[in-house]
């Protein structure tokens, strides 16, 4: 059970997660003990999966990025999108109701670069067809949005 403590620890490490328990808890008024073991029972619950770097992948040179939405042969879905999370270039895979069975975000450096793995999603046995979107522009992309 996540109480109102546990909720305002995560909105500050979802705004940094590079501050120090020490920072945090002087913003919320807390000992840093207290963040310590609250962001530990977060972590250890799964709440927390992991501490990363949000990254600009267009600043990296990943000039292209799409949505490719993927019809998977019937009883083959999760060994397919096991092999499509693996390929180069992919960045997310998401398992999705409606027409298509799978989604996943690609990002490629360049124009051969983003066919190649397009390309790549075909040549896996049990792909039936895709849909492919060109992302024009990012709008919001807030992976570390706050949740709570």
């Amino acid at each position: 059970m996540i109480d109102k403590a546990d909720e305002e620890v995560l909105r500050e490490l979802s705004r940094n997660s590079r501050q120090s328990s020490r920072e945090i808890a002087k913003r919320l008024s807390m000992h840093p003990t207290t963040v310590l073991t609250r962001t530990a029972k977060l972590e250890k619950a799964k709440v927390i999966r992991g501490y990363s770097a949000n990254l600009d992948l267009g600043k990296l040179g990943y000039e292209f990025s799409g949505i490719v939405q993927i019809k998977i042969e019937k009883g083959r879905l999760l060994e397919t999108q096991a092999k499509i999370s693996r390929l180069k270039g992919v960045v997310a895979v998401y398992d999705v109701t409606g027409e298509y069975d799978s989604v996943a975000i690609i990002a490629a450096r360049d124009r051969d670069s983003f066919s190649h793995v397009i390309k790549s999603f075909l040549a896996i046995p049990h792909v039936e067809h895709t849909n492919t979107q060109v992302i024009l522009t990012t709008v919001k992309e807030a992976w570390q949005f706050e949740a709570v």
